[in-house]
């Protein structure tokens, strides 16, 4: 068969496949990212039917998507808000990097992948998925509760800690020097800086150079403007991820909302490739050698984002159900651990075995969060009730 139609009929059936997947997902109430998983695990080497006439296309397209997912969150903010939000929540923030970002580690090096491997499963664990968790606290109607803009602080706080991180992961997986690693970093602070300023004195202007009223011209702007800002920043080592999400921060108003209608579609899309890139480059047969350690991670780090969020919720004054809603809702990790492993097995700098471990990392929080975060109010006022009728007298017999 011609070469041009076998690419074709693959990656057809790859679409349609991700498009039953998620369709399922929905329908049970989770988020689709475990199912994209295991379909790239099916579909990899090792898995049911391997497919090797889409790697060009796949590949791109899944850096496309970390792009995508990193400008789309970039919108969601200001720059107003993210100043805000780091005033408000530095110390639950750096308490979320202590207990969270520790686990992965650990674990990383007891299994001897070195401070590499460290330094790649410690942003594994620490970033919860902002994704999935917006979407559970809408279906569950939390958006208006007042624990709610704590969690959303202990999210921005996250990211911009991300906008740090992932430059200088990159810089350590390009092998440079310990000077050229402070470079990136300096780089990195810079850029941030200067978005920041741009963006809450001139955003306006930002907005005005990627609007149009024609839908066409502007999605080809927005996006143009998006591959362009990535690509640059990844030649400067700050991590296209990151020059995407400054974008998006830049980007503001109006622009932004139609903008985030009009780039939906296209990050669905593309960020579901990704996930299925990531699964195709996981032998699944080296899953279960780690699956008893991918378990104990995520009981442990379930408790520390638990942990996290009880604690920021209580500084804040909430009430106890409301901590142990904030600390449920931050379970979640999903798209972001997998951007960084996946950045990792890309520069082939780590084992093998920490992209299987990540992988069933992933597979267990994104299942587990949603369903945490729905569990933990009637399991709280179970908890709360027993109290009190363990208090109660007993009735005096005869009256």
């Amino acid at each position: 068969m011609d070469h041009t139609a076998l690419s074709l009929i693959e990656l057809g059936a790859v679409f349609f496949c991700l498009g039953t997947l998620g369709r399922l997902a929905a329908r049970i109430g989770l988020s689709p990212i475990p199912l994209y998983l295991l379909g790239g695990l099916a579909f990899g080497e090792g898995g049911f039917l391997p497919l090797r006439d889409i790697d060009g296309f796949t590949h791109l397209a899944g850096e496309i998507g970390v792009v995508l997912l990193l400008l789309l969150l970039g919108l969601e903010y200001t720059a107003a808000e993210l100043v805000t939000g780091m005033k408000r929540s530095w110390p639950a923030g750096l308490a979320d990097i202590a207990l969270n970002a520790a686990p992965g580690a650990a674990v990383a090096l007891i299994l001897g992948w070195g401070p590499l491997g460290a330094l790649v499963m410690a942003g594994v664990t620490y970033i919860s998925s902002s994704g999935i968790i917006a979407k559970v606290l809408g279906d569950l109607g939390r958006l208006g509760n007042r624990e709610t803009p704590v969690v959303l602080s202990i999210l921005v706080f996250e990211d911009l800690a991300m906008a740090l991180y992932l430059p200088i992961l990159t810089a350590v997986l390009g092998g440079v020097s310990f000077l050229g690693g402070l470079k990136a970093v300096g780089v990195s602070l810079a850029v941030i800086t200067v978005v920041l300023l741009v963006a809450l004195k001139f955003g306006r202007y930002v907005s005005a150079v990627v609007d149009s009223p024609d839908r066409e011209v502007f999605l080809l702007k927005i996006l143009g403007a998006a591959l362009l800002v990535a690509g640059l920043a990844s030649a400067m080592q700050v991590s296209a991820a990151v020059g995407a999400f400054l974008l998006g921060i830049a980007v503001s108003g109006s622009t932004a909302e139609n903008a985030t209608r009009l780039l939906e579609p296209l990050r669905d899309l593309f960020a579901a490739v990704f996930f299925v890139v990531f699964g195709l480059r996981t032998d699944p047969a080296s899953i279960p050698p780690v699956l008893g350690w991918a378990i104990a991670l995520a009981v442990v780090s379930a408790l520390t984002k638990v942990a996290t969020g009880w604690w920021a919720a209580r500084r804040q004054g909430v009430g106890r159900l409301g901590r142990a809603r904030a600390g449920a809702a931050l379970v979640a990790r999903g798209e972001f651990s997998i951007v960084i492993a996946g950045l990792a097995v890309t520069a082939g700098a780590v084992d093998g075995e920490l992209a299987a471990l990540a992988t069933a990392y992933v597979l267990i929080m994104a299942v587990l969060g949603p369903v945490a975060a729905r569990i933990v109010e009637p399991l709280a006022r179970a908890l709360q009730r027993k109290p009190r009728q363990a208090a109660e007298p007993a009735p005096t017999p005869g009256t």
